[in-house]
């Protein structure tokens, strides 16, 4: 038995499996007499309705589906549309993805597809877009958070993904488990290239692990690691190459395109040891298996020349060899243990050599007889998967969750581990802002978690001058930050509001201001409603008589010629027939008082109502009192509210 990180996705062979490509309606692999585990194709722009022989119902696919099922072999789709839809080639992947038209429709066919797999009801494998989001990290300078049509495309099960790259990463997840196609297994493909740096052919003396590193961060939000989908793919997906080794030498003049098959080749030379070096990391790095697809299937006894079907014709190339000659089970084996769990075979071009022409010097079909062989002694059982990983359940409060500009709240992270233990992770607690770009980053390194255990973390945040609402995002990773183990990408919210600067804001204390008065019974602080900032002076009514009455502060520091903002609200329906905000002197002013009424139609019951009083000119100051004077028509058990009075 051989293992690796990660489990083998439910519905994937328990050994080593191999397919081959084969389309719709062939029939080599059903009467060859080998007991092949997957068999491939490619759905590429106009699947849907057949290229247009039939309506746009996805039975094309399906029926691909069940053919597969009477042959014994595990329906396999390279989901390729992206290149063939409008807007030009792959340089312009990017692009696509941001055109909400096309996005509806490239998403539809996807949601097409999950629906007739559903109705099939047996384990489908998908690979998606081949290369694709490396094209896509690449255009994005890197960016996850780069614009991309998802939400924006207008299908309901889209509605709640973000408008980004990342985003679109997560829409087949979210379209797969919407349509409840739990049978489907879902690949990412992992391109050798993506980080800018080839290092299966270009690069190769350059280290492997800043480059999976940097790929993996671009990755993991587009479902990689744990999201708001609530799944994450399940296998990597990789093509070591797209065409026969020696094709690039003859056709193109390009020689470089040969891995060397020693076992001691150096891992910093262009060897099949450094390619599964690579897959190594990966395997570790994401906890996930691989899927090696479109493999060359040209041999040392290829003829060098096009292929039109005759035999030995195809052009040479060592990777078939590697697996089933004379070696090929010290090497599968190695494979496996670096995480491989498929590999099949198939010509990404014409004029490559296939399982039709690949006549070997024994006289006979290479795989039909080698892998076929590997296959009827019983393969290559693998393990299932390693331990369970850690996984938790996450949650925050933040006290206050409405806040000022300027000032601060705290978060307080509540972290239970609900599966095996973790040794050595990382809690990472952040806020988003409305835009999605991250504001705040607090990472909690060298957690150790026993199996139920449960850790808060507090967190102190200080709310930007922007306001607006503000997300915190939870989330366990393993040390360095990878694997992640779990999410809450919503833990909780927090509201930031305009901050107050009047002298009178009323944020922490009634700041001296009294009733009096038979209708009024307290003047309390509340976070019940806020002109500006969190709180204000609730005005509390006693129930025990109607009539005039007010709310007032002593000796306020107000001068002479100043005007004095008021802003007052009382709820819908209290009986309160005016308002009237003033100022009034003392002795030496003869207790003058000045005031601003606001009455009958004047006075919007339900809405902050703003009342401005200007203190005379020859005032005698200190003043004695400035308040508000509430008159009620009948005895009422209720609350006006005071803010922000200022000058």
């Amino acid at each position: 038995m051989v293992s690796a990180a990660g489990s083998i996705p439910t519905g994937m062979p328990p050994r080593l499996a191999i397919g081959l490509k084969e389309n719709r309606g062939q029939t080599w692999m059903g009467q060859s007499g080998v007991p092949w585990d997957l068999r491939y194709m490619y759905l590429t722009l106009g699947w849907a309705n057949n290229w247009g022989y039939s309506s746009n119902t996805g039975a094309y696919a399906l029926s691909y589906m069940n053919e597969c099922a009477a042959v014994g072999t595990l329906p396999t789709f390279s989901f390729y549309e992206m290149n063939d839809q409008p807007g030009g080639d792959e340089t312009q992947f990017l692009a696509k993805t941001q055109n909400a038209a096309t996005m509806n429709s490239y998403f539809s066919d996807f949601k097409l597809l999950m629906l007739r797999a559903k109705d099939f009801g047996k384990p489908v494998l998908v690979l998606l877009e081949p290369d694709g989001v490396a094209l896509l990290e690449q255009q994005s300078a890197d960016n996850p958070g780069t614009y991309a049509a998802v939400a924006s495309t207008g299908l309901a099960e889209l509605a709640g993904l973000p408008n980004t790259v990342a985003g679109w990463g997560l829409a087949f997840l979210q379209l797969r488990r919407a349509a409840g196609a739990t049978n489907v297994i879902l690949g990412m493909h992992i391109s050798e290239w993506a980080s800018g740096k080839d290092i299966a052919y270009s690069q190769v003396t350059d280290p492997l692990q800043p480059e999976v590193d940097k790929v993996y961060a671009f990755l993991a939000p587009l479902g990689l690691a744990a999201n708001v989908t609530g799944d994450t793919y399940p296998v990597l997906v990789g093509d070591p190459l797209d065409r026969d080794s020696d094709y690039y030498r003859v056709v193109l003049g390009n020689p470089n395109r040969w891995w060397d098959p020693s076992d001691s080749a150096s891992t910093t030379s262009r060897s099949f040891n450094r390619f599964g070096a690579w897959l190594k990391l990966w395997n570790q790095k994401a906890a996930k298996r691989w899927v090696l697809w479109q493999l060359p299937m040209g041999n040392s006894n290829a003829l060098n020349v096009y292929n039109n079907g005759g035999a030995r014709q195809g052009y040479q190339d060592n990777r078939a060899e590697y697996f089933f000659g004379s070696t090929g089970d010290s090497h599968r084996q190695a494979w496996a243990q670096d995480g491989v769990i498929a590999l099949l075979f198939g010509a990404g071009a014409g004029g490559q050599m296939t399982n039709l022409t690949d006549v070997y010097t024994d006289g006979q079909p290479f795989l039909q007889n080698h892998a076929g062989g590997f296959l009827k002694a019983g393969g290559l059982p693998l393990t299932t998967g390693a331990a369970p990983p850690p996984t938790f359940s996450l949650s925050a409060t933040a006290t206050p969750s409405t806040v000022p500009s300027g000032s601060s709240s705290t978060v307080l992270t509540t972290v239970t581990a609900t599966g095996a233990a973790l040794s050595s992770g990382e809690v990472d607690v952040d806020v988003y802002n409305a835009a999605g770009s991250r504001v705040s980053h607090n990472a909690y390194p060298s957690q150790s978690f026993t199996s139920s255990a449960t850790r808060t973390f507090t967190t102190a945040w200080a709310a930007p001058t922007q306001v607006g609402t503000y997300t915190v995002k939870l989330a366990v990773l393993g040390a360095g930050g990878a694997p992640s183990y779990a999410a809450n990408p919503r833990a909780t919210t927090l509201t930031v509001v305009p901050s107050d600067p009047a002298q009178y804001n009323f944020e922490t204390s009634a700041q001296g201001w009294s009733v009096s008065g038979v209708s009024l019974g307290s003047a309390t602080v509340s976070s019940a409603t806020a002109y500006a900032g969190t709180h204000a002076l609730a005005i509390n009514f006693s129930g025990q008589a109607s009539g005039t009455d007010d709310a007032a502060v002593l000796a306020p520091a107000v001068g002479a010629g100043q005007t004095v903002a008021f802003h007052v609200m009382c709820p819908t329906g209290a009986p309160v027939t005016t308002v009237q905000a003033y100022v009034m002197q003392g002795g030496a002013g003869g207790w003058s008082w000045t005031g601003t009424t606001l009455s009958g139609a004047q006075l919007a019951l339900g809405s902050w109502n703003t009342l401005l009083v200007t203190v005379p000119p020859n005032a005698a100051v200190p003043l004695d009192q400035l308040g508000v004077e509430f008159t009620t028509s009948s005895p009422w058990t209720g609350a006006c509210f005071v803010d922000s009075v200022r000058w």
